[in-house]
């Protein structure tokens, strides 16, 4: 094995691709200049058959990040649409990119997706960044969801970008790594 790669045990078979693509966009990942993990949820790490060790390697952090396409990753964003003030509207992933699918060693299906990692196509005039107090929370919140048996995504990681993001006030970039079996709309 090349001694670049690390060995985190994605599996993705990225289903989304084969759908028409006016249901997606292939999407490029957004790098950020000094990454640092926050919070690694070892529990789902175990749980999907990630390697815990290489998720807190300096190169599993990038892929986390948004820095690196992870292997047999093949980032999109995903179509939406709904209505907004009494409108139709065609909405999307405007802060995600979807990495891909992976299947567990149980042989069960999970979205990964990083919420902040940046604009995409259907970012309509925002930054596509989110800032570390928000994703902390849905980090948190999902999770107790979890816990307390409510469907839900769940969280993995969250990944300080060394960047700021800019709101009311200057505040600290993050990056949320999400899990769910399906992020589709309904």
């Amino acid at each position: 094995m090349d001694k670049n790669v690390v060995n985190i045990g994605w599996n993705f078979d990225n289903s989304y691709i084969n759908l028409p693509d006016t249901l997606y966009t292939k999407a490029k990942l957004n790098p950020v200049s000094s990454p640092k993990l926050v919070i690694l949820n070892k529990d789902l790490a175990s749980d999907l058959g990630l390697n815990i060790d290489g998720l807190l390697s300096p190169k599993g952090v990038n892929i986390l990040a948004g820095n690196r396409v992870p292997i047999g990753g093949d980032p999109i964003s995903q179509a939406y649409a709904g209505h907004q003030f009494g409108h139709f509207t065609m909405l999307g992933d405007g802060r995600a990119i979807l990495l891909g699918e992976h299947i567990t060693p149980a042989g069960k299906r999970y979205d990964i997706q990083l919420k902040g990692s940046g604009r995409t196509i259907y970012s309509r005039g925002g930054d596509g960044r989110a800032a570390l107090g928000p994703m902390l929370r849905e980090y948190i919140i999902s999770e107790a969801m979890h816990g307390l048996g409510i469907p839900s995504s769940r969280s993995l990681a969250v990944v300080e970008t060394g960047e700021k993001v800019y709101r009311e006030s200057p505040l600290a970039g993050a990056i949320l790594t999400r899990v769910a079996e399906s992020h589709i709309r309904v």
